[in-house]
């Protein structure tokens, strides 16, 4: 056989290896979901996600809360400073229209220093009751809602074969390309172990 053979020979093999142990590395993640016990050598083998999913989904709980979702951008998101204005606008609008049908008798000039106060009056009470509100409101969703407790506790309620497809359809790409990654490594690491071979 020559060498150029050799070479060709030990690196098809690596990589075809390299592959394969990949290919087994990305399984093992998931892989087995029910632990398997050997009872000679007292061993259990279960997969990394299945044995580590309540840490897993803690930590993915907490990346989420502190990096992605901030509970005070999602509630601020929910009351802006436009909402304020229209609220405040609404009432007084309707405290408006209150006061006009109600003083309908007071003459015009005396009717409308009276709504001016009452408008006044209106909007700044209500304005500053609206932010106490909204805070209130806020302080209140923050006490309640915890994100890193729902996002851990939806993680764990999926099913493990659910959670796998989950996984691989989300990182599909990442997981091939350290499939071939494995076997370019393989092909490569075969190449030098058949140089050494022939040249040593």
């Amino acid at each position: 056989m020559s060498n150029i053979l050799k070479v060709m020979l030990l690196a098809s093999i690596g990589g075809v290896i390299g592959y394969i142990t990949n290919v087994l590395a990305i399984k093992l993640i998931f892989r087995p979901i029910q632990p398997i016990k050997i009872p000679i050598l007292n061993f259990e083998i279960i997969g990394l996600i299945p044995k580590r999913r309540n840490e897993i989904s803690k930590n993915i709980g907490e990346i989420i809360q502190d990096e992605f979702l901030s509970m005070d951008e999602i509630l601020e998101s929910i009351m802006t400073e436009n909402d304020k204005e229209k609220i405040i606008e609404y009432i007084k609008e309707k405290i408006n229209n209150i006061a006009q049908e109600k003083m309908s008798f007071v003459p015009f000039p005396i009717r409308g220093m009276i709504e001016g106060y009452i408008m006044d009056a209106v909007d700044s009470e209500v304005r500053v009751a609206i932010n106490e509100l909204s805070e209130e409101m806020i302080n209140k969703a923050k006490e309640r809602i915890n994100i890193q407790e729902m996002v851990e506790t939806k993680i764990n309620e999926l099913d493990l074969y659910e959670l796998e497809d989950l996984i691989i359809r989300v990182a599909k790409k990442e997981l091939k390309h350290i499939e071939v990654l494995g076997l370019i490594l393989g092909f490569l690491i075969g190449i030098i172990q058949g140089i050494i071979v022939i040249f040593i």
